[in-house]
Parts: C-alpha cells; structure tokens; sequence
C-alpha cells in the first residue's frame, strides 16, 4: 500500500505547513492548524476517457476575439450584475449569510431560466427542494433535482443529462475520493473546486457554486477558492429587513461595481427595478432629523432616506451609533461641523441610520448626513422637495461627487425640485424641472437650511 501523504493546514486562511506550529506563518493566527491527508491513489476525474489535448504558445495577435457570448435569464437584477448573463463556461461562486435567500435565488433561476439546470444539493432533501418550490408556485420540466455529495457519483450524471447549466449548494458538502480528509476542510474545497473548474472550462458550462461564510463574513475556505473562479457574488442584506442586495466582489466578464435588488417575499425574491420610491418611507407629516441623498450604486441610481437623532448625552459619555453607515465617517463629519460650523456636538448622542437595512459606502451621503444632523439638532424639518449629493472634506467644504448627472436624473424623474450638490460638480447640460443648488462651504449649507 502507498504511503499516504500528509500536510497541516491553516483552517484561517489555507496555508499549508510541512509539520504542526502553534502559529500560522501566514495569517498569524494562533491553534489553526489541522492535518490532513493530501493524497490518496490516483482515480479518475470527471471525464473517465479524456482525449489527450496538446496545447503550444501562440503570438498575442493570433489569438482570436470577438464578442463573448451571454447567456441571458429572466432575472434582470442577476443578468446587470453578471454583465450581461452568464458566459458558457464560467464559475460563479455565490456566498452569503446562513438564511440570506442563496438557495431560494438560484431555485428560482433554476425553474425560470429556458435551459437544462442540473440542481445538486448536499444540504436539502429532494423534497425539501420541491416544498420550496411549491411554495413559490415556479414548476419546470427542464430543472433536474440531486441529493449527493461525492462529485464522482455527480460526474456520472454529465453524460446522460448533458446540463446546460450547473448549481452546487453547497460547495462545502462536496467530497471527492482524491483526499482523504472530510468535507469542508481545505484540501477538499480545493480539490471538489478544480474538478468543477474543469468540467466547466471543458464543456463549456457554466457553474455555480455556493460558499458558505465565516463570522467575520469572509467565504469560508482557502482564499484560493475565491482566485480560482470568475465571479464571486455577494448575497447580503439584514435578515430583520425584506431587503437583499447582490453585489460582484469579482468578475472577469464585466463590472464589479453593479448591484441587483431583490425583496424577499413568502412566495421568494421579488426584483426591484425601482429602489429609489421604496427606500424612502412614507410620512404622514415633514419630520426633522430626515434627508435625501442621491447616490450611486454601479450605473444605477438611488434616492436613499437618512434619519439622524441627535439628543443631549444622559450618561455622561456620549453616545455615537451607526446602522447602514461608516462609523467612522460619522465622527469626521461630527468633527467638522465642530470645528467648521461651530456646532457644540461632543456633548451630544448621534444616532445614524440608513433606512432599508442597507450599507451604504457612497461618499455623496456627506452632504445628507449633515443635513439631517443639522435638522435634528435644530429640531427644524427639511424640505422634502430638496435632496443632496456631495462629500465633505476636512476643512469643511464641499467636494464634488462622480456620476452628478446621473444623479440628477432620477431626482428629476422623482419628482425633487431641488439638489444640494458642490460648485464644481460637472453636469453636461441643465435640467428642466430640478434646479440645482451650489455650495462650497458647510457654512452656506446651514444659512441655506435654517
């Protein structure tokens, strides 16, 4: 018998070590490292008679182009994110907190989408699956359903279905005979990984693959995972809220900088084609302590609602909380309008949230978060017709923002008649209904408002 091969692996970040250590060379993380069994006899892969494929170096200029092929779905939030639609033989890997809706998503791709979806779980029953999909009232012919975990018994089914597209949920479940270790550890990701890889590139289908995460939000596993595949989407959003928001932390067939909206339902994820309308809340009467930011996301713009409280410290320590914004973003506005506008705040609670339950990273909220600071603490309600977009610097003045037009736009479309934005924001021509309104200092915004 061979003698097996063993090698210990940090579970933090996957580095593997030659002999056991107490600490991590890599990630400095202390009592990580775990062995495992690296090697086992040799088996066949995915494709038990592969046709031996020699490949030679060519000139940069021979190499052919041309449009890449997509391969569109209903799902319009899906499809922006992407680029387009799904390229033949691309891995996606989808991650996202326990509960988010990953499942519910790619079930509700797999039922709608005009192809052959083979959907394999390690987690769910087959009936399981099929109560989910009752319950969304979705039903297809072309959807195909396999409870397993031993990507040899899967690789089995390729010949006789011929999928068109391929979903994994989840990755952590998959074993392959290659290693010994259990599923889930670092070798096995990474050998379940490159299987599914090469099956993709060979056949030119396109994979999805679902990665559980950490506590600390990173996709658990070696962070080689993430380097291996083509796109990685981010599935996030508060479970306390009906919102969800699909992000692209990587894609090398398009943007990284799109987002799809989704609101969960009992009957699973609704598109929002229209954020802008319902991340304002609707008020029976003007309130202080609310402004409007206009922000960007990608190419697609928001109206996004911001509430500030801000009330006399009872405690002694002042207070200072965030719920969808930089905390410490908040401090250096809060230092500003101290030491530029010469508003007494450090005695004072500050309380910030961005309603809708989502995170919001724009620098165009500067402008709404002063302002909806400044009302609270004048106890003086703004304008609902007026919204804002521009960042503040730390001599208190007022920057200009990218994408300003764009931004312009969909206050327009929803009905503002006014936009606070900075002197040299760029706008290529002026609108008709909105008039913009030009600052330069803190201190001008404030005579503005109050």
């Amino acid at each position: 018998m061979a003698k097996l091969k063993k090698a210990y692996f940090c579970q933090s970040c996957g580095t593997q070590h030659a002999q056991w250590q107490g600490q991590c060379n890599a990630c400095r993380a202390w009592n990580t490292l775990v062995e495992e069994i690296i090697e086992k006899e040799k088996v066949p892969n995915w494709n038990t008679d592969p046709k031996t494929s020699t490949s030679k170096p060519i000139p940069l200029s021979e190499v052919a182009t041309g449009e890449i092929p997509r391969i569109k779905t209903t799902d319009q939030e899906l499809n922006r994110v992407l680029g387009g639609g799904f390229v033949p033989g691309s891995v996606i890997l989808l991650g996202g907190e326990p509960g988010i809706g990953k499942s519910t998503l790619l079930l509700q791709l797999s039922l709608s989408i005009d192809k052959k979806v083979l959907y394999v779980s390690g987690e769910e029953s087959q009936q399981q699956i099929k109560l989910r999909a009752d319950r969304m009232g979705l039903s297809s012919d072309s959807c195909f359903l396999l409870s397993q975990t031993d990507t040899q018994k899967i690789f089995e089914q390729f010949p006789k279905l011929s999928p068109e597209l391929l979903i994994i949920d989840s990755i952590q479940t998959l074993h392959t005979p290659h290693i010994e270790s259990g599923a889930g550890s670092v070798s096995q990701i990474k050998a379940t990984a490159a299987e599914l890889i090469q099956y993709a590139k060979a056949t030119h289908t396109p994979v999805i693959l679902v990665g559980h995460i950490t506590k600390d939000g990173a996709i658990a596993g070696p962070k080689i995972l993430e380097h291996m595949v083509d796109t990685v989407l981010q599935f996030e959003g508060d479970r306390n809220h009906v919102y969800r928001i699909l992000r692209a932390q990587k894609n090398r067939f398009g943007a990284t900088s799109e987002i799809g909206i989704y609101e969960m339902q009992t009957q699973g994820l609704r598109q929002v084609h229209n954020p802008s309308e319902m991340l304002i809340s609707p008020k029976d009467e003007v309130l202080s302590g609310h402004a409007i930011a206009a922000t960007v996301e990608g190419l697609r713009p928001m109206m996004i609602e911001v509430q500030a409280l801000v009330s006399t410290a009872v405690y002694g320590t002042p207070q200072r909380s965030c719920t969808g914004f930089n905390a410490k973003r908040l401090n250096m506005l809060l230092a500003v309008l101290e030491k530029r506008a010469g508003f007494a705040l450090g005695s004072k609670d500050v309380f910030i949230n961005i309603t809708g339950g989502i995170n919001i990273e724009d620098p165009a909220l500067d402008l709404a978060v002063i302002a909806a600071l400044l009302s609270s603490y004048h106890d003086t309600p703004i304008s609902q017709h007026v919204c804002f977009a521009a960042e503040i610097g730390l001599s208190g003045e007022i920057r200009p923002v990218a994408k300003a037009e764009l931004r312009v736009q969909e206050a327009e479309k929803l009905g503002f008649e006014n936009i606070a934005l900075s002197k040299f924001s760029k706008l290529g021509s002026d609108p008709k209904t909105i008039k913009p309104l030009f600052f330069t200092k803190v201190e001008s915004l404030t005579d503005f408002l109050f």
